[in-house]
């Protein structure tokens, strides 16, 4: 197993994020491939069997043996693993919802707009612009200590998504990972539910449970990526900022509305981090490429894409 803690090291870690509740497989073997061609070596993925094949199906394509895999898991009510669904008897049909899904989950199909629950990966992007209230988020998480023992060994690491109030359910399931989990844990956070003391508290109890072998994800505001600009990766900047004047010691990698600027905001800021995950944005400034069938066999397509990758990847190195 490589070694994914030297590399966040070096503080030049671009994470792709593929969704944690991404169920699009094709889509995740394309964005794999496409982006570890581009220098990309550690990618998020839902926590499935299927995923874990799929992305390694990628990196099969692109001729790449030196990338880090991770899942994510969450506690109860983690937006990561939500959903969203169309009311149709409230939906006016005014389609602004399909222009919104950068996932291209909404369709229509017989008068009626639904979504693919397989692409969707809870942004709620469609639901905060319905004029008519017409989309509903629900839960989708799912009993992973259930089906962990079966992909464990073929991770480097799990992120932990602590986005949750219930705390009796956070440190009972990061005891569980603690216990049986040898790899790299990442506690991926935001400070929509904690006061900036008491996520600092949290934190350290969580880290001094499997101390040296944890990191960081500031996570600004979840799934709102998607503009580049500075405005839009300011929570990211702030909240990793916060996380490491508290003195924790693991590496910090920053998300939730990251984009191109990320990585140079940090730096005018003086935030030393150890990276920067992206995901809404890298995966849209690439979908017009990935959403054609023949992406991975058209050589003159994937290398345009490739070039509009590879300029991202190097935001961070």
């Amino acid at each position: 197993m490589n070694n994914l803690s030297s590399f966040l090291k070096e503080k030049k870690c671009f994470k792709l994020i593929l969704g944690a509740n991404n169920e699009n497989y094709e889509e995740i073997t394309k964005l794999t491939a496409l982006y570890s061609a581009a220098g990309c070596r550690f990618f998020d993925i839902n926590a499935s069997k299927e995923a874990i094949l799929a992305a390694k199906k990628g990196f099969r394509l692109s001729g790449k043996d030196d990338c880090f895999l991770c899942i994510s898991v969450g506690g109860k009510n983690d937006p990561h693993l939500s959903k969203c669904k169309i009311l149709n008897d409230k939906c006016v049909k005014c389609k602004k919802c399909l222009a919104d899904c950068i996932q291209n989950a909404i369709f229509l199909i017989e008068e009626l707009i639904l979504i693919d629950e397989k692409k969707c990966i809870g942004c709620a992007k469609c639901l905060n612009n319905c004029p008519k209230n017409a989309i509903e988020r629900y839960y989708k998480s799912s009993e992973w200590k259930d089906f962990l023992p079966e992909i464990k060994n073929d991770c480097d690491c799990i992120e932990f998504h602590i986005i949750s109030n219930d705390i009796d359910d956070i440190n009972e399931k990061w005891d569980y990972l603690c216990t049986n989990f040898n790899g790299i844990l990442s506690i991926c956070t935001d400070r929509s539910i904690f006061s900036n003391k008491d996520l600092i508290s949290q934190l350290k109890k969580m880290i001094d449970k499997c101390p040296n072998r944890v990191m960081i994800q500031a996570d600004g505001a979840p799934m709102s990526g998607g503009k580049d600009d500075y405005n839009t990766t300011l929570q990211a900047v702030a909240c990793a900022d916060i996380i490491i004047k508290s003195d924790i010691n693991c590496p910090v990698i920053m998300s939730g509305g990251t984009n191109s600027k990320t990585m140079e905001f940090a730096n005018l800021c003086n935030v030393d981090v150890s990276g920067v995950a992206i995901g809404s944005y890298a995966r849209k400034i690439v979908k017009d490429y990935i959403s054609k069938e023949n992406f991975l066999s058209n050589k003159e397509e994937f290398n345009k894409a490739l070039i509009v990758a590879k300029n991202l990847v190097n935001t961070v190195g």
